[in-house]
């Protein structure tokens, strides 16, 4: 009995320091994770741009990674606009096969991401957003979402947040994604439809993209993004 109430004393002191998470679970990025921008059909840019971190495209090829001046090295290349390496599935081996596995984990995160349902938020101010604050969990919408005035996630740095986005998504030009408190890697967005990041704006999550995302002159991303067509650069900055 001493035993038992010595075992169930402990617990309790260690379970007051124990932080839990609020939102729904974490999307698995897999290897996908290893990029900042990874697209199957191309990646473009508008010199200058400014990427920090690994940049690939599969399966289209490097010809589709247009406007960083490659300098090839074999398994990768590189890019005074990239700090970090470019890959594409003509380099050498191994790079072809990482770059299958990678886009194979980005379309299984999009299919896990596009598929939760549980205690959503369904259909926030239909879709046009102005000046919120979002707390921790799972949001739906079944239309395209416009994020007209600076949109805020307020919470802890163990907290998640899904997006769940059946259109497209636009973020206005000179607004912001802020997170207070929220970690970018723990912001995770689900688009279908075309995604569009206006003019100096700031982005910050990770952006799973079913189509094509475009970061409009000046703007910039903290996080990454993954999408399942092109991404389209215009003197942009990724981080």
């Amino acid at each position: 009995m001493f035993a038992i109430k010595t075992f169930l004393a402990l617990s309790s002191i260690a379970m007051t320091n124990v932080v839990f998470a609020l939102g729904p679970p974490a999307i698995n990025l897999g290897t996908s994770g290893n990029f900042v921008v990874l697209a199957k059909s191309g990646v473009s840019t508008v010199s200058p741009s400014a990427i920090t971190g690994n940049i690939a495209v599969s399966p289209g090829t490097s010809a589709a990674i247009t406007g960083f001046s490659l300098i090839k090295a074999g398994t990768f290349a590189t890019s005074t606009q990239v700090v970090g390496s470019v890959f594409a599935s003509d380099f050498t081996a191994p790079t072809p096969a990482t770059l299958t596995t990678a886009v194979l984990a980005m379309q299984a995160a999009f299919t896990d991401g596009n598929s939760r349902t549980a205690n959503a938020t369904i259909n926030l101010g239909a879709g046009t957003l102005t000046g919120l604050t979002l707390a921790p969990g799972l949001y739906t919408w079944s239309n395209t979402v416009n994020v007209v005035t600076s949109l805020t996630l307020a919470g802890l740095p163990t907290d998640i947040w899904i997006l769940k986005i059946a259109g497209g998504f636009n973020l206005a030009a000179a607004q912001k994604i802020i997170l207070t408190g929220a970690l970018a890697k723990n912001v995770f967005w689900v688009v279908t439809g075309s995604v569009n990041i206006g003019g100096t704006s700031s982005f910050a999550g990770v952006m799973l993209a079913k189509t094509d995302v475009t970061l409009v002159t000046g703007s910039s991303l903290t996080g990454r993004v993954l999408s399942q067509t092109a991404v389209a650069l215009q003197k942009a900055t990724v981080v």
